[in-house]
């Protein structure tokens, strides 16, 4: 393990990262590379090692369902940092989430383990806690994520508790939801539907949007700082859907929905999508799990990862105004 903590980059320090070519992904690659650490990378297919070169990381081939090539990829290195995993809502697909979110993240830590590194900077999720917490999350908040219906949930918690019982160098953050530029599939889906004129309707939840550059930045602080066996969670601001797609609408110059759908509307909209998505295989636009995490009211405490690594919680007009920026720039919206 390192005797001191690194204040001023990492010199000659190799760090594999899982899900590089991802959302959150990216962001930790390019900290990473900005702080002196060489990343390596890794990579599924040709077609994300010339993103992940692009960025200045090296690409190695492997799977975190595949125990072999992970032993072959951690060679040599000091730190994993794992991004990597399977957000799935549509019970089809649980099984190969299960394998993703939960044997992936054993097949690492016993990778890790066998290879000796110093340190584990894993993912997780505020999912970990589940849906039936309610109230103010903050890291003292026994989760319930493994008694949920719903399979992300259950397997956040999981691999979370794989990494937590793995006997390595820990460190655990708990991001909320996920906003920022690089996003092409989260929220950036429900930004296109209004810049579209598309959007079905609005749920009726409270978010608590985080900005991914921030988590990115945190991540790697709590790396430098060897915050081992801590756990952050990370939120930002908190609004209503109807609030956040309002804001959006301004920003667009498009009109919104004044109301959001009731919650038991929503419910049954989604179980009879799901009926549906049965008979045709292919995966609704709103799942029931997907409902009940856009109806619940998401508070999460952030004050820990404030003040031990200087984490910062953007206010969500800034946040949004980066995120269409980069959107527009990528030719995603008009």
């Amino acid at each position: 393990m390192l005797n001191a903590p690194f204040r001023d980059g990492f010199p000659m320090t190799e760090v594999l990262l899982t899900g590089a070519a991802g959302f959150l992904g990216q962001h930790v690659a390019r900290e990473l590379l900005a702080a002196g650490a060489r990343v390596r990378a890794l990579s599924r297919r040709e077609e994300t090692d010339r993103v992940l070169a692009a960025l200045g990381a090296t690409p190695v081939r492997g799977d975190v369902n595949d125990p072999e090539s992970l032993r072959r990829a951690m060679a040599g290195v000091s730190c994993v940092f794992h991004t990597a995993a399977d957000t799935n809502t549509w019970r089809p697909n649980n099984d190969a989430q299960t394998r993703t979110n939960v044997g992936g993240a054993q097949n690492l830590v016993a990778a890790a383990r066998e290879a000796g590194v110093s340190g584990f900077v894993h993912t997780s999720s505020v999912s970990a806690y589940s849906h039936l917490v309610h109230g103010m999350l903050r890291e003292d908040v026994p989760q319930r994520g493994g008694d949920s219906w719903i399979n992300y949930e259950r397997t956040k918690f999981l691999a979370e508790k794989t990494v937590r019982e793995s006997g390595l160098p820990f460190i655990i953050s708990q991001p909320a939801h996920i906003l920022g530029p690089g996003d092409t599939r989260n929220w950036s889906r429900l930004i296109r539907l209004v810049d579209q004129g598309k959007l079905p309707g609005v749920p009726p939840g409270v978010g608590a949007f985080a900005d991914v550059r921030e988590i990115a930045k945190a991540q790697v602080r709590a790396w430098q700082l060897q915050r081992y066996g801590e756990s952050y969670l990370m939120g930002g601001e908190q609004a209503t859907f109807l609030d956040l797609i309002t804001r959006v609408g301004v920003m667009l110059g498009k009109k919104t929905p004044r109301r959001a759908t009731p919650a038991f509307a929503l419910r049954a909209y989604a179980q009879v999508l799901y009926g549906v998505s049965l008979l045709t295989r292919r995966m609704p636009e709103i799942t029931p799990e997907g409902a009940v995490f856009t109806c619940k009211e998401l508070w999460v405490d952030s004050s820990k990862a404030i003040a031990e690594l200087g984490y910062r919680q953007t206010p969500l007009d800034s946040l949004l105004a980066d995120t269409i920026a980069w959107m527009r720039e990528q030719k995603m919206i008009g």
